[in-house]
């Protein structure tokens, strides 16, 4: 199994990485052996990955780092690092290299004191790998200080670091940090390429990986769990039923209202699984007493998880209504495709009887000024609009159309 194995419908991407993969091995073997260093290398000290959501964009960065670590005595003999096989590839796949930092946010961003942190950690020389690497796969939730902070980072790197920035877009990234890399766009996969991975992967069954690859138009992340976790397919029937249900104004906001208990649900399930233990484990490490009592000086860092525990769950509900969005407006695609004839292929055809009924009972005209209602949503919400006043908008207009 090669560190590529997860990355689908990426050809072009895996190319590039493997030969700066090759590059960076011979660079570090010249080093080493006191040889000249080569002088032409696809080798650069900061990559930029972007691409759209469920592209993979963090699954390859996370490969390319197995690949700058590979130790596999292959290499010696012509063959591409990144065997996935050697304790390089191993530990870092598995998140546990000495050397290999991945950084993911439940928040709703990325402060100064946690990038200053990184930047600090990247100065270092390797400690047993042959590159100190800083995956951050989420490099659009930076503040704008802690942009800046990375910037100086970017700009004079040590000899041995590399940063691999994963965002949606260039536009996510501040200009002087995107001018700073070398920029890979990764493509949707194919929806039989993901379904092929959720079979060969997962153990899904063909059938169910299929439908849940094409339900999701080809986005890995979702498609997997659409596939083997029953609550999110629950939460996607029921989203699906929504445009049935705002004909009147009361049926509109009771969908609303509706649409947010779900994602206050999700946020709370998350916050029973995690907040619980995170708060017990911080307790013991500040020495808590058997009856709970608390040591003197330890209530900051008890507000400090408190308030990290809360802007979690706030992330977790705005994921989830952003799925659940994502979803309406994959309905509204399907409606537009039946209407105007076309022959792609509909994303939801287990509820055709209901794309059937919206189509006929309404005009293509209708149908994009639905879809604009549920980007609008989006797009109110990542304004910090209160989520229901946000959802009663969209869900009104919907019924408007």
């Amino acid at each position: 199994m090669a560190v590529w194995d997860d990355l689908v419908g990426q050809v072009r991407v895996e190319e590039q990485l493997t030969a700066a993969a090759r590059d960076a091995d011979a660079l570090v073997t010249a080093v080493a052996a006191g040889d000249p260093v080569p002088a032409a290398s696809k080798m650069t000290h900061a990559w930029l990955f972007t691409g759209p959501p469920g592209s993979g964009r963090a699954t390859a960065a996370r490969a390319f780092a197995a690949a700058l670590q590979c130790t596999s005595p292959d290499r010696a003999l012509g063959g591409a690092p990144g065997c996935g096989f050697c304790d390089g590839c191993h530990t870092t796949l598995v998140g546990t290299h000495a050397d290999v930092e991945i950084v993911r946010t439940e928040l709703l961003s990325i402060g100064v004191k946690e990038t200053r942190e990184l930047v600090r950690r990247a100065q270092l020389s390797p400690a047993v790998g042959r590159w100190q690497v800083i995956v951050l796969e989420d490099a659009d939730r930076l503040t704008e200080g802690a942009g800046n902070v990375l910037l100086k980072a970017v700009e004079e790197p040590a000899p041995r670091t590399v940063w691999l920035l994963c965002a949606p877009s260039l536009e996510d990234v501040l200009p002087t940090i995107r001018s700073r890399c070398r920029h890979l766009t990764l493509l949707t996969p194919q929806v039989g390429a993901v379904a092929d991975l959720l079979i060969r992967r997962d153990g899904v069954e063909p059938d169910v990986a299929h439908a849940s690859a094409r339900a999701t138009q080809g986005h890995i992340d979702r498609a997997r769990r659409l596939a083997t976790d029953e609550r999110a397919r629950s939460r996607r029937a029921a989203v699906l039923k929504l445009p049935l249900r705002v004909e009147d104004v009361g049926g509109a906001l009771k969908a609303a209202q509706e649409l947010i208990d779900a994602a206050g649900e999700d946020a709370k399930q998350m916050a029973e699984e995690v907040d619980v233990k995170e708060t017990e484990e911080l307790k013991a490490a500040l020495g808590a007493s058997q009856g709970g009592r608390m040591p003197r000086g330890t209530a900051g860092a008890m507000k400090e998880l408190e308030d990290k525990q809360k802007r979690r769950k706030t992330r977790t509900q705005r994921d989830s209504l952003d799925l659940a969005l994502s979803d309406l407006t994959g309905f509204y695609r399907d409606v537009l495709a039946l209407q105007m004839g076309s022959a792609v292929p509909l994303a939801n055809e287990d509820v055709r009887d209901a794309l059937d009924r919206i189509a006929r009972a309404s005009t293509p005209e209708r149908t994009l000024r639905r879809m604009e209602a549920v980007i609008a949503c989006r797009a109110a919400l990542d304004r910090n609009v209160a989520p229901l006043l946000a959802v009663e908008a969209m869900t009104m207009a919907l019924r408007a159309g």
